[in-house]
């Protein structure tokens, strides 16, 4: 999925161009433009083929996430969500229209998975593929998704695999540009791997500096600041017993800052704190949690590094930034924790060709 990444950032790279066309440097707000790159992303890789449906979908996605969040910080009052609101009657129309959507795509992959045409290049098609498999083998459609199954897991591609990804880049750009330091350490670290050509996969596994700065950037600003957890049947956790159908919250933004277990530097950004890896540091104990843990450990951990190193790989090869005298540092979280007034970066262009 690598060639999709390249495509998504280098449309992105071309817009941020345009806007330094006729000057060395200017204010930019990368968010928007970082929020576009991650949705065309999980675009292309869901759907493949199918990836300007896919866009329209997920735009949909979008607004619905708006209004919801619309509806979460409004006055509560009993039984609203029921009534005819202007609100409620546009979430309507848009599950509607976005299931009506996913399950047209669905039908037209299942009619060419039978005729032997499977798709192995893109999730939806790896998701069918061991769907149908599943109930072949088992002789019994019980044993495998239904169709409203398969639409809840493309919706859920969207929040997972795209508002998470685009998160970490924008902190990543934000922390890189008050730290011009480490900014310097990571482009020559890129420069060094891959000159002035395209990124490929091998030398994105080489990009040593980069990942320490990552496993910082996702320690200060976890993606999802709260992990919760339901427990189905009775456990026992050191001292404590855990009834069945307890509900479990973890505070990962706690974890992630609390001064026994990083030391009094713990809210300063310091990417070398991770140069001997995660269980150096951690000593082996579950305090950083950016992807969750254990068996339920996010799936699309790997997806989202490889964007992330791919997206931040060919800006530094492009531009050099700085924070501007606009910008206003105001994490918030609406189902992840962002900038809440945009990122505004001083970006100034670079005189090298990716080719």
């Amino acid at each position: 999925m690598v060639p999709a990444f390249y495509m998504s950032c280098s449309e992105m790279i071309e817009k941020l161009e345009k806007i330094l066309a006729q000057k060395s440097s200017c204010e930019v707000d990368v968010w928007p433009y970082l929020q576009t790159f991650s949705s065309d992303v999980i675009s292309r890789t869901a759907f493949g083929s199918s990836f300007e449906e896919g866009r329209k979908i997920f735009d949909l996605q979008r607004e619905l996430e708006e209004l919801v969040i619309k509806a979460t910080n409004s006055i509560y009052i009993p039984g609203l969500r029921f009534l005819p609101t202007k609100n409620n009657k546009r979430m309507k129309e848009i599950d509607q229209q976005v299931r009506g959507s996913i399950k047209s795509i669905i039908d037209k992959r299942i009619v060419a998975m039978k005729a032997g045409e499977a798709s192995h290049d893109d999730l939806l098609g790896i998701l069918l593929t061991s769907n149908y498999k599943e109930i072949k083998e088992h002789e019994s459609k019980s044993f495998g998704l239904s169709t409203e199954d398969i639409i809840e897991e493309c919706k859920l591609f969207y929040f997972a695999g795209q508002e998470t990804t685009n998160n970490m880049i924008v902190w990543t750009m934000i922390l890189l540009a008050k730290h011009s330091e480490w900014q310097t350490r990571a482009r020559e670290e890129v420069l060094h791997i891959f000159g002035d050509i395209k990124p490929d996969i091998d030398g994105l596994s080489q990009l040593k500096v980069i990942n320490i700065i990552f496993n910082e950037v996702l320690r200060l600003y976890a993606p999802t600041i709260l992990l919760r957890r339901m427990i189905h049947e009775e456990t026992k956790l050191g001292i404590l017993t855990l009834p069945a159908g307890s509900f479990i919250q973890i505070n990962t933004l706690c974890l992630h800052h609390d001064k026994d277990m990083w030391g009094e530097d713990v809210n300063e950004f310091k990417p070398e704190r991770f140069s001997e890896g995660v269980l150096k540091v951690t000593k082996g104990e579950a305090v950083y949690l950016p992807f969750g843990g254990g068996p339920r450990i996010c799936i699309g951990q790997n997806f989202a590094i490889l964007e992330a190193k791919m997206a931040l790989a060919m800006i530094l090869q492009r531009f050099s930034f700085e924070l501007s005298s606009s910008y206003l540092h105001a994490p918030y979280n609406i189902l992840t924790l962002q900038p809440q007034f945009g990122a505004h970066l001083i970006l100034h262009g670079l005189k090298t060709s990716v080719v």
